[in-house]
């Protein structure tokens, strides 16, 4: 595997570290980066299948268009479309005043984030197997 694609996995994984941190702090936890870091956590696991196929990485914030631009991604984007969706508005929307994630919504993206998780990682095996193993 390359070191590019371990570096992006290695901030995804930090990520879904500091969602689920958050997410179970007993004194005053941040739903706000709870969700913030889910959406995070998913936007890097694509990047690292993006690098893992030498595919160019863009830096947008939608998921469903960075799965889409991933060629063994376009399967996986349409069951992960709603998942995708929910995650993606959590990149900007609680980051400045005006807005507060609630429990339930930190609840519900990190449980997005797993699924979205659960159907990605196998792709980085998919896209290096297509092209022969990489060091």
């Amino acid at each position: 595997m390359k070191s590019a694609v371990k570096a992006w996995l290695c901030k995804a994984e930090a990520d879904a570290i500091s969602a689920r941190r958050e997410f179970r702090a007993r004194k005053r936890p941040n739903f706000d980066s709870a969700c913030f870091h889910a959406q995070q956590c998913v936007e890097k696991t694509i990047k690292a299948i993006l690098e893992s196929a030498n595919c160019p990485i863009r830096k947008v914030h939608d998921l469903v268009v960075l799965l889409t631009q991933c060629p063994t991604g376009a399967a996986r984007t349409e069951l992960l479309r709603d998942d995708l969706e929910l995650l993606s508005q959590y990149a900007v929307t609680f980051r400045y005043p005006g807005a507060d994630a609630t429990r339930e919504q930190a609840k519900l993206a990190i449980s997005a984030m797993d699924r979205c998780r659960e159907q990605l990682l196998p792709l980085l095996s998919s896209s290096r197997g297509a092209r022969g193993k990489k060091k």
